[in-house]
């Protein structure tokens, strides 16, 4: 009787789709579907370009460095704003474990002793860069000291690279080792020099990588010049590395620095013009194939015969301890206020920042000003609204982790999605992703909003034609792996997310010249994407915020996970080992199943109607689907990861890994961990079915 039944739901949605493919607003009666439509094509109309401009150049006026009065400023600037749109505001105070740096100096030892100057310095044509104060070469969480050692080249210093050296004969334990940029996590990086007994590590930016071998440099374009460093955090975990788990309030337990996961020997990021003046005369071993960078020179592995050295000092002994601000603009739900759709981006930067992330800010901003605009033309949320701006991402996602950490009952119970945008605009190749069951919505906003172009397209229009995509197919949409402030809620509590934004080449990423001049002349002229992207966001939260039934797509959700069964199967044969996932897969299709069922039932309820109580109900049941997927203790190699459908690599840091309780463990040649941890994947895959099947209850009558 089951399989007939889904047979019949699958039928039976067909011919209710049809009937709602007028209105084709998922999770809206047809009434309400009409009025929805004409909000969001009213608000959507209201970010713009001349506003974006304005508030990027307010708020990349300096660099904004967490924990300094820059960033105190961005502040202020945020809650300003939201107040004189009539929001609701709220600041939020932690104090973080964050040690700024003091002293930064690399020398050349020998030969021809020289100290190498690591200031950027300013640029002509852009008076920003000339203008600031320059933020010291920062790795953030790197280590202190003053150490002397002979110069060995390690590629991209991942774990294979080290492999690499290990077979050459070539050992870095007591050397300062150069690592290039790229194809990992900088904190990867500096986990694996320390963890081979390195005394320090330089990583510089190859021109191959981000510099003239891609295209002309800084200001004649839009490439990293020769002295452009990236600078960024090195820590490896999420949050306040002194509050693993909890939120760090006044009077939180603080562990010590020996117990925190951060790095303990000096790393300094450098530019390509002083990579130069160290590796041109490194020597030693002949570089592997695929180590040759674009530097002017044959490049060599080493050691020596260069030396170096290289002194750092922080305010760990005297100011350790850094206050970090969120703020949000709050607009109230007026019928399920305990639902709370979030919308969020960082703050900080390591300098002016103007694409990372003051584009994600000037985003949140103008769809916060979109959707309180008509509010005052009479449209009300039915869930609450939080247009959330996070401090300390740049460090290690501190301030959204934070906040997770703090309100994580409030949020397991009612946060219905979070968005987010994290350089939502420098230039003009469209992109999203997020969790699957939000792919639909995203798509379906996209369509609504015009490209900037004047071409009379619609962004997904834009979108297919660029990427090329067949009939009947749609764009490949990024995975939540991690990186970003949505880590929090996806990787930690299970709360669906989406992301967007507008991408294109460029070289200044956490350099003096992410600036508004390199905006306006290589990221956005006009600022249009920005003012885009905003235009999404005004749709995207709502119509989350205000459909009958959460707009979330699990037969999309179903589909995406069983595709990615088969790279199981291939992985554990790789490693010759035997692994059955028969039991995940028919999980999976028990699940696609009951959501198509489910679909028939939504899609039913809403053309009849349906009363509060029973959408109260629904929705409480779909809350709880992919909230099954994670489990509480997390993953045995990283607990606060609790979520077992996307994580990021944990030795890569930046690749995303499916499966990530599986996958580690066919990494590590453990088969019945592999088999057992399928088992539990399988059992999580059947309690969201249960609650899919929840919520189909509840709105049948």
């Amino acid at each position: 009787m089951r399989a007939v039944h889904w047979i019949g739901s699958i039928v039976l949605t067909g011919m209710i789709q049809g009937v709602l493919g007028a209105q084709g607003t998922p999770g809206y009666t047809p009434a309400s579907a009409a009025r929805e439509r004409a909000a969001e094509q009213a608000a959507i109309a209201r970010p713009d370009a001349a506003k974006a401009s304005a508030h990027s150049k307010a708020m990349s006026d300096g660099p904004h460095v967490s924990g300094t009065p820059g960033q105190a400023r961005t502040r202020d600037y945020v809650i300003a704003q939201m107040k004189a749109m009539g929001l609701e505001t709220e600041v939020r105070t932690y104090d973080v474990w964050m040690p700024h740096l003091l002293e930064a100096r690399v020398w050349r030892v020998s030969p021809l002793p020289v100290e190498l100057n690591l200031k950027e310095g300013p640029v002509a044509g852009d008076a920003s860069s000339a203008a600031y104060p320059e933020t010291p070469p920062i790795n953030g969480y790197g280590g202190a000291g003053d150490v002397t050692g002979d110069v060995v080249y390690v590629n991209y210093g991942l774990i294979e690279d080290y492999l690499t050296l290990d077979s050459l004969g070539v050992s870095v334990r007591g050397k300062i080792v150069m690592a290039r940029y790229g194809r990992s996590f900088r904190g990867i990086k500096a986990r694996e020099a320390e963890k081979h007994g390195a005394a320090a590590l330089l990583i510089y930016s190859d021109p191959q990588d981000d510099g003239f071998v891609r295209g002309d440099v800084y200001p004649e374009g839009p490439m990293r010049p020769p002295q452009g460093i990236q600078r960024g955090s090195v820590m490896n975990g999420d949050g306040d590395p002194s509050t693993p788990g909890y939120a760090s309030r006044p009077g939180a337990a603080r562990i010590p620095l020996a117990q925190m996961d951060v790095p303990h020997i000096p790393v300094i990021p450098i530019g390509y013009a002083n990579a130069a003046e160290l590796m041109q005369g490194v020597r030693g071993a002949a570089i592997p194939a695929g180590w040759q960078g674009g530097m002017s020179f044959r490049y060599h592995v080493g050691p020596g015969p260069v030396r170096a050295r290289v002194k750092t000092a922080t305010d760990t002994a005297t100011k350790a301890f850094k206050a970090i601000w969120d703020t949000f603009g709050i607009i109230r739900g007026t019928e399920f206020p305990d639902e709370m759709v979030i919308i969020g981006s960082h703050r900080d930067a390591w300098g002016p920042g103007a694409a990372d992330n003051v584009s994600g800010t000037v985003s949140v901003l103008e769809a916060a000003r979109a959707v309180s605009e008509q509010m005052k033309a009479g449209w009300k949320p039915r869930r609450t609204i939080l247009f959330a701006t996070w401090d300390a991402e740049e460090w290690g996602l501190i301030g959204s982790t934070e906040y997770v950490e703090d309100d994580s009952l409030r949020l397991m119970k009612g946060a219905v999605a979070y968005f987010n945008q994290d350089v939502a605009a420098q230039g003009a190749a469209f992109g999203g992703g997020g969790s699957p069951s939000l792919r639909q919505l995203l798509r379906d906003v996209a369509t609504t909003v015009p490209a900037p172009d004047g071409s009379g397209q619609s962004v997904y229009d834009k979108w297919r034609a660029a990427t090329r995509v067949a009939d009947g197919q749609e764009p490949t949409m990024g995975d939540p792996g991690g990186g970003s402030d949505f880590a929090g809620f996806y990787n930690h509590l299970g709360i669906p997310i989406a992301e967007w934004g507008f991408g294109g080449g460029g070289g200044v990423y956490h350099s003096l010249y992410d600036t508004y001049e390199w905006m306006e002349k290589f990221g956005d002229p006009g600022f249009k994407y920005h003012a885009t992207a905003a235009r999404i966001a005004a749709g995207m939260v709502m119509r989350a915020a205000n459909a009958d039934i959460l707009p979330y797509d699990y037969v999309e959700y179903a589909r995406t996970m069983r595709g990615y069964v088969p790279a199981l199967t291939k992985a554990a044969a790789a490693m010759r080992m035997p692994l059955s996932t028969v039991g995940l897969t028919e999980a999976i299709d028990r699940m696609e199943r009951a959501a198509q069922s489910y679909a028939s039932a939504r899609d039913a309820a809403l053309l009849r109607g349906v009363d509060n109580a029973a959408l109260r109900r629904g929705n409480a049941a779909l809350l709880q689907v992919e909230r099954a997927m994670t489990r509480p203790q997390g993953l045995r190699t990283r607990p606060w990861f609790r979520n077992l459908i996307y994580a990021a690599d944990e030795n890569n840091g930046y690749a995303n890994m499916v499966f990530p309780s599986v996958n580690e463990a066919i990494r590590v040649g453990s088969a019945e961990i592999a088999q057992q941890e399928i088992a539990d994947l399988a059992s999580r895959f059947d309690a969201a079915t249960s609650a899919i099947l929840a919520a189909r209850a509840a709105l049948q009558p």
